[in-house]
This record gives structure tokens, sequence and C-alpha cells, in this order.
């Protein structure tokens, strides 16, 4: 059986805090992909993304060294 995967903050592929690099590493696809439609969702839903992006920095670990 394959270990489950983490969803862990890219050390990496990161501009801010590395959340989209991150979900992106985690779900297999280009980071750039989820860092568009991150910034296509926060300003369809009046920056309400900004708040979610912050809330998954703190709730997402860093990936351990």
């Amino acid at each position: 059986m394959a270990p489950a995967k983490k969803l862990f903050r890219s050390a990496n592929n990161r501009i801010l805090a590395g959340v989209c690099g991150g979900v992106g590493e985690y779900l297999d696809i280009d980071p750039t992909v989820v860092r568009v439609v991150y910034v296509l969702l926060s300003l369809l839903t009046a920056f309400a993304g900004l708040l979610v992006y912050i809330v998954l920095c703190l709730i997402i670990p860093a990936r351990p060294a």
C-alpha cells in the first residue's frame, strides 16, 4: 500500500508563503495553474480569497527539512 500523501506548504514553488505551490504539488499539477485559479476566484469573491490564503498559511504546515 502506498503511503498517504500529505499537504505541506512548498519550499521550492513559493511566491509568498508557498500555499499555492504546495497545493499544486499535492494535486500533481503546475502551481501556476493553482495561482491563476486562486487569483481569479479572489477577484470574483471581492478579495475573500486573501482571508482564505491567510488561513491556509496558518493551517498548512511547512515541509519539514
